[in-house]
């Protein structure tokens, strides 16, 4: 018996499948969906040229002025927000797309926060990236305080997030706050008069070296039962005087009494400054070798893994994502912007957690004005040990760059090393021009740094003078009770429990 079959169709192709997005796909290119048309008579179809979806990490720059943050936050306004919308502007991404980011892949290698600038930071996702001058197109949708300045193609598996091993922050810190005797707050300025080493009330502040309302860093889970309100320094105990926001916008006051700005000019010469202090002395402090050897050795207690969970907020200290890995935290240079001389204090390490630069960078200062001892950092990464850390401002950090190098590694025969090299003259241009100036304005326009300095001080930070027995047999013996109203003596003071935040 014959079989007889159908013979085959010359011109019939077989039906294509919709490709798919996924984040596990290994593919490079994602094919858009184009219609398929056909000659007269139904002939062979022809396909036209089709624009792909192309896997790149992209590298850009931005100063944080003005925004919340990095990460796209309903209702905020956010670098991701600014650039999600800029892609879609510039056909990256296609509508149906639009504001769905898991639809394209996106993972981002660093979450800065709100007011933190960076010039290194990268981004992965598919976007349409053709024809010639996407990173133009993109551009020219962007504001100027953020700008793309290029991308690599990168495997189809890549995540900037999860292939980044490690990033570097830099924080610009003007070189007067390490200066003990440098905006001093308050009540160190009272205290000192009489004495033979008077302090001289910081004018260019005035009262600004009482308490200073949202500052202060403070623990979401910390139990505040007996809340604060003031210290007095000669005795060491506390007191419930409240102090009151002062808002002078003409000039400032001292002792209750407003003076106009032109009797503040001083050049070296006398000025009443309301405490009986006639002579202003400028600082003689530089930046010099031993304060150097001092600051690095003070942020070298840093590095390696320890458990940073008094240096956030919102992480407790059973919580495995407390213990991070610095690499390296050094403050070697300086440079001058605008007439500011600042010390860039670099640190580098695989991840970081919300605030935790600021606050390492704000106790160190606190420790280089002797407002607090170096045990205090390792005391600090104990785990049965809460403390208030004050927390440095936003506006000297900045994102530096982030680093790919096993990726790299792995893929150096087949693709492009993911890195700043090739951008590194055109970032170098961004940050001097944006954030560089932005720095040294707000310390010029608002004294940024200058107002958290009067921060500093036992009455907002009383954990500062937290001290860390370390003897094993210690205990708390009797205190006997004096007679005739007098005042209670302590004959042996000794502590039980630490952890239990005994202090003596």
């Amino acid at each position: 018996m014959e079989v007889h079959s159908s013979p085959p169709l010359e011109n019939q192709e077989p039906d294509t499948k919709k490709l798919k997005m996924s984040t596990t796909t290994t593919s490079d290119d994602d094919e858009s969906h184009h219609p398929t048309t056909t000659v007269d008579g139904g002939a062979a179809p022809i396909k036209p040229a089709r624009l792909k979806r192309r896997k790149v990490a992209l590298f850009f720059a931005y100063c944080g002025v003005g925004y919340q943050g990095m990460q796209k936050n309903p209702g905020a306004k956010t670098i991701e927000g600014e650039l999600e919308e800029a892609l879609y502007q510039a056909g990256a991404v296609p509508e149906s797309d639009r504001g769905q980011s898991r639809k394209y892949d996106w993972a981002r290698s660093a979450r800065t926060d709100k007011g933190v600038s960076a010039v290194g930071q990268v981004v992965s996702g598919r976007f349409y990236v053709d024809p010639p001058g996407f990173v133009e197109r993109l551009n020219s949708k962007l504001p100027d305080q953020i700008r793309i300045f290029g991308y690599k193609r990168v495997t189809g598996s890549f995540h900037a997030k999860k292939f980044c091993d490690r990033r570097r922050y830099m924080y610009l810190l003007p070189v007067f706050a390490l200066d003990s005797s440098c905006h001093r707050d308050r009540e160190s300025v009272v205290a000192s008069l009489g004495s033979g080493n008077d302090l001289v009330k910081c004018l260019e502040c005035s009262e600004r070296g009482r308490k200073v309302f949202g500052v202060m860093g403070k623990r979401a889970f910390d139990d505040l039962k007996n809340e604060k309100e003031g210290l007095d320094i000669e005795s060491g105990s506390l007191s419930n005087n409240t102090v009151e926001k002062e808002e002078i916008e003409n000039g400032v006051s001292v002792n209750g009494e407003e003076l106009k700005n032109e009797e503040l000019k001083h050049e070296n010469g006398d000025v009443g400054n309301g405490f009986g202090v006639a002579e202003v002395k400028k600082s003689e402090f530089c930046y010099g070798d031993k304060e150097r050897e001092r600051f690095n050795r003070i942020l070298k207690y840093y590095e390696g893994t320890h458990n940073f969970h008094n240096f956030t907020t919102r992480t407790k200290a059973e919580d495995p994502s407390a213990h991070r890995y610095i690499i390296s935290f050094d403050a070697d240079s300086t440079v001058v912007v605008d007439g500011i001389e600042f010390v860039k204090c670099e640190v580098v390490g695989q991840s970081f957690m919300l605030h935790q630069i600021r606050k390492m960078i704000g106790l160190a200062v606190a420790i280089m004005r002797d407002c607090a001892p170096e045990s205090l950092i390792e005391t600090a990464f104990r785990k049965d040990v809460n403390i208030n850390v004050p927390m440095a401002p936003e506006v000297g950090l900045y994102l530096d760059e982030c680093f790919f190098y096993s990726y790299n590694n792995k893929w150096e025969d087949s693709h492009e090393e993911v890195s700043m090299k090739a951008y590194a003259e055109e970032a170098e241009e961004f940050k001097m021009k944006y954030i560089f100036s932005h720095i040294a304005s707000a310390e010029h326009k608002d004294g940024a740094v200058a107002l958290w300095l009067h921060s500093l001080n036992y009455r907002n930070y009383p954990d500062l003078h937290w001290s860390d027995c370390k003897a094993e047999n210690i205990e708390v013996k009797d205190l006997q009770e004096g007679s005739n109203d007098e005042v209670n003596t302590i004959k042996t003071v000794e502590v039980t429990n630490v952890a239990e935040g005994v202090d003596v």
